[in-house]
């Protein structure tokens, strides 16, 4: 019997390691991203070499995550997604008995590192509604709906307990989005949007006073220029400053001067904007357009439901990313800790998504073949 397991297991090691899995665009743009995001972080940083080594390093672990994960087919992720979906949700329990951070409940301490589970189920979320919704009829019926919808519920109240409202709306999305994807007709999306509007005052009860602060001080962050409003209005400020060809890589005054807080991490896309001016920003978002096209493009191409769900949702889940951290530097959105992908500083996030290209590459590799 073990000899049996021995063999297969050294089959499956075989086929996995010996195959090419990469798609040479999406690689490459992503490539491109993080060397903007290590040059962006330098300055921010001051030059702190330490801070972008230690960047270079999460880079480093997360592309080579990439690569083992691009060689899994997705048939077995797509096995192994609910014991993934079970593992990271159960993580989030083990995080409110025993979890740790700064005025909130996110991180494990691992002894050697410090790691947030939250960042996890961006990707298990989509891959357990992708992968509930694979052998069902589609368009889903409302049943389907209601289950997919215990599915993102649970874990997104988890994360907005820690409390973290933005990691579990973007979880949420991330769900929503596989579930949006699987060809829902209009009228079902319009009764769950007015069910979502009318739970809006709910909501509202039960967010955190420093929470509701931040979307009042959105309205009108003059009204507390040295409190609440401080950070999005020192935002504006580094944006507006950069003009349409800015004033420099390491000339940004906001970030140098310490008035602009957070300038390695949520609003690194301030610095950059300063830096580079309208000219950097709009290529900027060029890379992340070409980026999101591409894993849409493959998900087009995908082989079957599972993959096709899943590939969508992550593409449009980082135009989410993309979209909120952008709109929160330029004072359209509340401020919340969502980072830029790639740019800004962080371990979890920028490794976990890397694991989500990962898949996408696998996607890819498995894609349907046209003669």
């Amino acid at each position: 019997m073990i000899s049996i397991i021995q063999v297969r297991l050294r089959r499956f090691l075989q086929r996995v390691l010996t195959r090419p899995r990469i798609d040479l665009p999406l690689a490459l743009g992503l490539f491109a991203l993080a060397t903007v995001g290590l040059v962006t972080l330098y300055s921010a940083g001051d030059g702190n070499l330490a801070l972008v080594g230690g960047q270079a390093a999460r880079f480093v672990l997360g592309g080579a995550l990439l690569l083992l994960i691009s060689r899994i087919p997705p048939s077995v992720l797509r096995s192994w997604t609910p014991w993934l979906y079970v593992g990271s949700s159960a993580l989030l329990v083990l995080v409110a008995l025993l979890g740790e951070g700064r005025g909130a409940h996110r991180w494990l301490n691992l002894g050697v590192m410090r790691f947030q589970p939250s960042e996890l189920l961006k990707l298990t979320m989509p891959m357990m509604v992708a992968w509930y919704l694979h052998a069902r009829q589609l368009p889903p019926r409302w049943k389907d709906i209601v289950v997919v919808g215990l599915l993102i519920a649970l874990p997104a109240t988890l994360i907005a307990k820690q409390p973290d409202l933005g990691t579990a709306l973007l979880v949420a999305a991330a769900g929503a989005f596989a579930l949006f994807l699987s060809g829902m007709a209009w009228w079902r999306i319009g009764v769950l949007l007015g069910v979502l509007g009318g739970m809006v005052p709910v909501a509202w009860h039960v967010m955190h006073q420093y929470q509701r602060d931040r979307v009042l001080t959105l309205l009108n962050p003059e009204s507390d220029p040295l409190g609440n409003g401080w950070h999005i209005i020192q935002s504006q400020i580094a944006v507006g400053s950069g003009g349409i060809f800015g004033k420099g890589w390491e000339h940004s005054t906001q970030s140098r001067l310490d008035f602009l807080p957070e300038h390695t991490t949520d609003f690194i896309f301030a610095v950059f904007s300063e830096e580079f001016g309208l000219v950097g920003v709009i290529a900027l978002i060029a890379l992340y357009v070409f980026i999101i096209g591409r894993c849409l493009w493959i998900a087009m191409e995908a082989r079957d439901t599972y993959s096709r769900l899943l590939a969508g949702a992550i593409g449009m889940s980082f135009f989410v990313y993309v979209f909120v951290n952008g709109g929160m530097v330029a004072g359209m959105l509340p401020v919340v800790g969502v980072p830029m992908p790639l740019i800004s500083y962080g371990g979890t996030s920028a490794v976990s998504l890397l694991v989500g290209f990962g898949v996408l590459m696998s996607i890819h590799a498995n894609r349907k073949m046209h003669e």
